[in-house]
């Protein structure tokens, strides 16, 4: 490694230490870290002391810059400053400009704005407004006003449960307004907007619901696109997620495209037309971390290219991550981010030595397949500790549905992309009649995907669940994998088999020991009691939200189904089919009856539950050789729970 290369990587590991650093122990550790690099930079890079010195400077000013800009903070305007501090909410009058789209939801809307008034005053900042009943569509730059309660937002009742709150603050927004009417005050022209709907609703009246999702998601990424749930939850569990998210495998097929049909043309005309390619994609697919880091390569290697030099792909990764960080600091933060960095890492750092691996010690019938199977065996190695980390699961199939999804993702993402052009640049009447004709192939090869991802996620052990691991069990693994990642640490990979083995082990005994999570949200309750692998589940009520949260906690820690569910509430009878895929035992209450009556028994080895006396009033619950007794009030209600614990193994 080049000197300049290493002293640019450091300064990307400080820049993005410092955003991810929230306590002393990971300011101690990066200090360390940051230290120890310094020092081999000098030893082994024989770096002098002046360079050295500037080096240092230079980390000093980017941890600053990462650790100080990274954590979002409210604009002392803001509306949250409104919430009185000993009221959850207030009722105010709110003039704004929407930031977004409203996803339409069971009726409702969720839309974000950005707030200009407040009863009159000034204000500065954003909010989540959420409109129950939706009494109209909301499109991204309409100006609203609405009248409602003003809430902050609930900060998460488990780790596992984290999600809602966080996406808002790093959009940055610090409260929610809920309203039943929006009057629309303005609707100022909106060309990209407009652009990006007119392409989805295209898309979605000619090849239907599943079939234009996917292609308006080729062209737009799932993030400007609302993809039906169970259409992007197989995409997930077959590993193909990365084919909805916009990133640098649509932009090198529409680059590569460009540049092929230019390929005869003077110089100026393929920069032009790269150029014009890239900023086509940036402008439809929103300035993303996974769209930015694809179009900031793309450029360079381009220009690199066209120039007649030979790109240096690891120091171009470095320098646009470096780059990205300065400019934003708290995309260190963003999973997208994270998962793209790593992808390209591994597609750079990993793929050719992996491809060559594979062609001279694989078998013969494998080596014909070494180029297709490289490119997704690098990417899912180096994500696979950010996946464990962030989702606490992994898609067990993910190269045979990469293999299969192939052959059929550059030219559905090359036929889409041409399609939207069409959309964008041709008279709506003309549109409606030539579209249904030309997305016709189309859709049938969107559709045998969609058949493709449906299938292998169907498979057994599709997911392989792990449950969250603590960082640090992470970090042991990231240690362990990096010799096998880069060829040339393979001196070290036996030293490095230890420590993922005792990564596993760690997490191994952490899902097999005993357990009994309490958890208390919105007015209801969870207990989760674990126990030599296996689970079973309490849960207060049974509405959809209480089934979604019980399926989160199930997934997060590491549990495909229950042995067993107790629903202390008459479970919705559209609600029955959404708790009967969390277990095959499903008890629940039944015209105000307890599920269980004294001296039944729900209990699975190792786990268990009864009533404890004729009024249902006294709940016991088993985990391994320990027995715990709740008043069942207190799985209907927000007061604190004091479970007594009962000696012994008798139940």
């Amino acid at each position: 490694m080049n000197p300049p290369l290493a002293a640019a990587l450091l300064l990307l590991l400080g820049s993005m230490g410092a955003a991810l650093s929230q306590t002393w122990q990971h300011w101690c550790t990066l200090l360390l870290v940051l230290g120890l690099g310094l020092a081999v930079l000098r030893r082994c890079l024989r770096i002098s002391l002046h360079s050295l010195g500037v080096i240092a400077v230079l980390l000093v000013l980017v941890i600053a810059r990462s650790g100080l800009a990274a954590e979002p903070r409210p604009h002392p305007l803001d509306p949250s400053h409104w919430i009185p501090v000993k009221s959850p909410s207030v009722v105010v009058t709110l003039q704004g400009q929407l930031r977004s789209d409203g996803q339409i939801r069971r009726g409702r809307c969720r839309a974000l704005v950005e707030v200009k008034h407040l009863d009159g005053e000034r204000s500065r900042g954003r909010t989540e407004l959420t409109a129950d009943p939706c009494p109209q569509p909301l499109h991204l730059g309409d100006w609203i006003e609405v009248t409602g309660a003003l809430r902050g937002l609930r900060p998460a009742a488990h780790p596992l449960l984290r999600g809602r709150a966080e996406r808002l603050v790093a959009r940055g927004s610090w409260s929610q307004i809920r309203t039943e009417s929006v009057r629309v005050l303005h609707q100022p022209w909106t060309p990209l907007a407009d652009g990006r709907r007119r392409i989805a609703e295209a898309f979605a009246a000619a090849a239907g619901p599943a079939r234009g999702g996917l292609l308006a998601a080729l062209v737009l990424g799932s993030a400007q696109v609302d993809l039906m749930a169970d259409l992007r939850e197989a995409f997930r569990v077959a590993g193909l997620s990365h084919a909805l998210a916009a990133s640098g495998f649509h932009l090198s097929v529409l680059l590569g495209t460009i540049l092929a049909a230019t390929r005869s043309g003077p110089f100026a005309l393929r920069i032009g037309a790269g150029g014009s390619a890239m900023g086509l994609f940036l402008v439809l697919a929103g300035a993303q971390p996974s769209v930015v880091r694809a179009v900031l390569m793309g450029a360079a290697a381009l220009l690199i290219r066209e120039g007649g030099h030979r790109s240096r792909p690891p120091g171009v990764l470095v320098l646009t991550l470096l780059l990205m960080l300065l400019m934003h600091p708290a995309w260190a933060r963003s999973v997208g981010f994270q998962l793209s960095a790593a992808a390209t890492a591994g597609l750079v750092l990993s793929a050719a030595p992996l491809e060559s691996w594979l062609f001279t010690h694989g078998p013969g019938w494998l080596r014909p397949l070494a180029p297709a199977l490289s490119v997704p065996l690098a990417a899912l190695a180096w994500t696979l500790p950010l996946q464990l980390l962030h989702f606490g699961s992994a898609p067990l199939y993910a190269l045979v549905s990469n293999l299969l999804a192939a052959p059929l993702l550059a030219p559905l993402t090359l036929s889409a992309m041409a399609l939207a052009l069409l959309v964008l640049v041709a008279p709506a009447p003309i549109t409606a009649f030539v579209l249904p004709w030309l997305i016709w192939p189309v859709q049938q090869l969107a559709g045998l995907l969609i058949a493709v991802v449906h299938w292998i996620s169907g498979w057994p052990w599709a997911q392989l669940l792990t449950g969250r691991p603590q960082p640090l069990v992470v970090l042991a693994l990231v240690l362990a994998l990096i010799p096998w990642w880069l060829p040339a640490l393979q001196r070290w990979r036996c030293h490095a088999v230890p420590l993922g083995l005792l990564a596993v082990v760690v997490q191994g005994w952490v899902q097999f020991s005993d357990d009994l999570i309490r958890v208390e949200q919105w007015g209801r309750q969870w207990l989760v009691l674990r126990h030599r692998g296996r689970a079973a589940l309490l849960s207060s009520h049974g509405d959809g939200l209480s089934c979604h949260v019980a399926r989160q906690l199930g997934k997060g820690l590491g549990h495909a189904r229950f042995d067993w569910v107790a629903v202390m509430d008459p479970v919705a009878l559209d609600q029955t089919g959404c708790w009967s895929v969390l277990a095959e035992t499903v008890v629940a209450e039944h015209q105000g009856q307890i599920p269980l009556t004294v001296g039944q028994t729900l209990k699975s080895a190792g786990l268990g539950f009864r009533v404890a006396d004729v009024r249902g009033r006294h709940l016991r619950v088993q985990v391994g050789q320990r027995v715990f007794s709740y008043r069942r009030r207190d799985l209907r209600s927000s007061d604190a729970v004091v479970p007594l614990v009962v000696g012994g193994s008798k139940f």
